[in-house]
């Protein structure tokens, strides 16, 4: 099973207790970091943080929506009561504009202006309400989990993607080190027709010829490079064994780049820079794929 998560997913819960029923949706998309955000009913702002803490324990990166939508079973179906308070401020409001000539309000008009009529619930249990909460609680982890193992599943599909274009890398740089080899001579060899088309009947040709071409070799040799891209090479498929790898992947992109142009810069072949070139293509798809790793 592969280490790597994604950080696209989503996960529910649903959940019931003492007369509530409720429902937890958890989404993520990508992001550079763990950015959390909750929405959640009246009445249980509590639950706000003991969802970012259940989430910055599961996750480390991407995009968290949390959603927690509840309902009362029976809602509505309590007593009903008159606010008489402001029943009153509409009557004299009433008589004030039928002495201005409006039209008499009539019983069914008043009541159904804004406060008029209130339901009035039963009081809730404090300990009642507190198991809910639990309960509630207990849904959100669950919605995580889901949401967690939706994007293990995401990685799964991820790691072979990412592994073949570490071994499309790995293939390139052992390419351009066998250029590499072949590149010293072809710099003698360039740079021997040179000297003896510019100066055919010059004296002691061999010996600048060797001193020359020794010193533009070594302005071109990439041995350095290739090494450290195989150094790489290693530490991406030793994070691709771990998690999160995210952001090491991220910054081992950068330096994966940077070796692979100041490779075309020292090549002196059009073969090592076709090399050069691929190799670039392919460290940036792979740089796109890893964007998408937790």
């Amino acid at each position: 099973m592969a280490a790597i998560s994604g950080m696209t997913g989503f996960g529910r819960a649903d959940g019931a207790l003492h007369g509530w029923s409720w429902t937890v949706e958890a989404r993520s998309v990508n992001g550079r970091s763990l950015e959390v955000r909750y929405r959640g009913p009246q009445g249980f702002e509590t639950l706000e943080r003991a969802a970012k803490t259940a989430a910055q324990s599961r996750l480390h990166r991407g995009q968290v929506t949390l959603g927690l939508q509840a309902r009362r079973d029976g809602a509505g179906e309590g007593a009903i009561k008159i606010n008489t308070d402001i029943l009153g401020r509409y009557t004299v409001l009433a008589r004030d504009l039928m002495a201005q000539g409006m039209a008499a309000a009539t019983a069914d008009g008043i009541l159904a202006l804004r406060g008029v009529i209130e339901a009035s619930e039963e009081a809730e249990d404090a300990d009642a309400r507190a198991e809910v909460e639990a309960a509630m609680a207990l849904s959100i982890e669950a919605a995580l989990d889901a949401l967690k193992a939706s994007r293990q599943h995401e990685g799964a599909q991820l790691f072979p993607v990412v592994s073949g274009f570490v071994d499309q890398i790995e293939a390139l740089v052992i390419k351009a080190g066998d250029e590499a080899e072949a590149q010293v001579q072809t710099i003698r060899d360039r740079f021997n027709r040179r000297i003896r088309e510019l100066a055919p009947e010059a004296e002691g040709l061999e010996e600048r010829i060797f001193l020359e071409a020794a010193a533009l070799a070594t302005k071109a040799d990439v041995r350095e490079e290739l090494d450290r891209l195989t150094a790489h090479i290693a530490s991406a498929r030793g994070l691709l064994a771990s998690a999160p790898a995210g952001r090491k992947l991220d910054f081992l992109m950068q330096e994966f780049m940077r070796e692979a142009n100041t490779l075309c810069s020292k090549s002196a072949t059009t073969e090592l820079t076709a090399i050069g070139l691929e190799l670039k293509a392919v460290i940036e798809q792979l740089r796109e794929q890893v964007q998408n790793v937790e």
